[in-house]
């Protein structure tokens, strides 16, 4: 199993970026995917979940930003808009095995067996 996190880089704050994760070696109607990300010097940090039928937002990010999956690509996006700095960070994507997770558990990075190489998004003027 793979996943292929890319599309970060610079984008200037209120700018807009898309993330893509593609998934090689699973079903796509047997994951869920995660997108984590990490700032220097904290720790890392659940920021949107796709499962089957549900999808979850960090509190930070609601309203800018949109998760979505097109599985005949094995591939989930995240959509960045409205940047903001303290979006500054590493974005990793994580995959779990099996059916939707609840709320409650979607951030515990203990529940995804598989994980992408991460890649940087940095929001700069």
């Amino acid at each position: 199993v793979q996943l292929q996190a890319s599309g970060g880089g610079l984008v200037q704050p209120g700018g807009s970026l898309r993330l893509s994760c593609v998934i090689s070696g699973l079903t796509s109607d047997y994951y869920t995917i995660t997108w984590f990300r990490q700032a220097p010097g904290k720790e890392r940090e659940g920021v949107s979940y796709i499962g089957h039928r549900r999808t979850f937002y960090a509190e930070s990010v609601k309203g800018r930003f949109a998760i979505s999956r097109d599985n005949a690509k094995n591939t989930v996006y995240l959509q960045m808009n409205s940047v903001k700095p303290d979006d500054t960070a590493v974005y990793f994507c994580a995959a779990r095995r099996g059916f939707d997770m609840i709320s409650s558990s979607w951030r515990q990075q203990e529940q995804y067996e598989y994980w992408g190489q991460g890649t940087q998004v940095t929001v700069s003027s």
